[in-house]
């Protein structure tokens, strides 16, 4: 096929060797599969700012840290330089959360290094190489369901303790291979303890997952692990080998309106970023 214009730098480079074919296009990236000597890849190209429909990107960005000052005041400006160094800052904070996630034992893409805004990195594919499908696309058994969901409330514990909340994640995000799932798509990953807007992302993610697995077995549909697991965070008890129970009794001394507010009008922006999403998936088939 053509190669795109964005991939065009690396097979002058000699990183990439051939685009075999388009794998999907997102509302943040296209990806493509590639070969790379003898190894198949993927590589993953971020759209620009201005064409990328990610929404509220600026709440996930909160308490990312800036090397330089000098850089961190020019994205604060939103200068020509400014602007190019809130798309590397974007796009270099899925590479560092992969290799991060991925030491601490997180099933990710393994990632091979970032070129000007094309992400290379790992092709996840089942037992006999086919490329492994999305959650949203695979259906399972309740006993697979109740194993599969406890595999990601592990890597979401995992991710915490690592002081990163995943901030989309989803079915949509999620690929399933012969041993599991895996976690995808990170550029918009926070700061757990730096972003005022990290409690109630984590508590959507965490539901997301008990949302779609408890479609295969109905028992998880009761659980809390959110606010379970977010209360041993903020207690200093959380650890990768902690015992969860699903169990959470909520303190009601104290309630905070505005927090059950921005909570509300999350579910409600998940929500319609859901439907879109579904609607994007029936147009691409």
């Amino acid at each position: 096929m053509k190669i795109p214009k964005r991939i065009q730098p690396l097979v002058d480079e000699g990183l990439v060797d051939e685009v075999i074919r388009p794998l999907m296009s997102g509302k943040e990236a296209s990806v493509y599969i590639v070969r790379c000597g003898e190894d198949i890849r993927c590589a993953k190209v971020y759209k620009e700012a201005d064409k990328r429909s990610f929404k509220q990107a600026v709440l996930y960005q909160e308490g990312r840290k800036v090397r330089s000052s000098r850089r961190a005041r020019a994205m604060e400006k939103g200068s020509k330089f400014g602007r190019k160094q809130q798309e590397e800052s974007w796009q270099n904070a899925e590479v560092d959360a992969l290799f991060k996630l991925a030491k601490a034992g997180v099933r990710v893409p393994e990632p091979f290094g970032c070129y000007d805004g094309v992400l290379l990195m790992e092709l996840v594919c089942d037992d006999e190489g086919m490329v492994a499908p999305r959650l949203a696309d695979v259906a399972m058994d309740a006993d697979l369901a109740l194993a599969d969901h406890a595999t990601m409330l592990q890597y979401i514990v995992i991710m915490l303790c690592e002081g990163l909340v995943h901030g989309d994640l989803s079915e949509f995000n999620v690929l399933v291979d012969d041993h599991g799932p895996v976690v995808i798509d990170l550029p918009q990953a926070v700061d757990a303890a730096a972003n005022n807007n990290a409690k109630w992302m984590f508590c959507r993610d965490v539901n997301n997952m008990r949302d779609y697995y408890g479609l295969y077995a109905p028992q998880l549909l009761s659980t809390q692990y959110a606010e379970e697991i977010w209360a041993l965070y903020e207690a200093g008890e959380l650890h990768p080998e902690v015992e969860l129970t699903g169990e959470f009794i909520a303190d009601t001394s104290e309630t905070d309106v505005d927090a059950v507010l921005e909570q509300i009008k999350a579910a409600f922006a998940e929500a319609e970023e859901r439907k879109a999403r579904a609607l994007d998936t029936d147009d691409d088939n």
